[in-house]
């Protein structure tokens, strides 16, 4: 056996381990790919729900709250009313020095 048969060997054993090192690279690649794909799926999922509740929130706020605002600001603006007019009207007291 010469140094030449030695050197074909390594070379034979050499190919064949960098042949399975680059399957198995490919495989975890593969399974990395399909864990991100779907890691990504969900954040879209997510992104779409959060979509939605801010639809709702908006319409909460400018079909509900809005008109609540307005109202509660026109009783108390009656009720203000009402207590400058009740002012006038009012007997003041005192008047008698002590």
């Amino acid at each position: 056996m010469s140094i030449d048969w030695f050197r074909d060997l390594i070379l034979c054993i050499f190919g064949l381990v960098a042949t399975g090192v680059l399957i198995f690279l490919a495989v975890l690649s593969y399974l990395f790919y399909r864990r991100t794909r779907s890691i990504l799926d969900i954040l879209d999922s997510i992104k779409a729900t959060s979509t939605t509740i801010q639809r709702i929130s908006s319409y909460v706020g400018e079909e509900v709250v809005k008109p609540v605002i307005q109202v509660a600001s026109m009783v108390q603006g009656v009720r203000k009313g009402i207590d400058t007019i009740g002012k006038f009207f009012k007997k003041q007291e005192g008047g008698k020095d002590v």
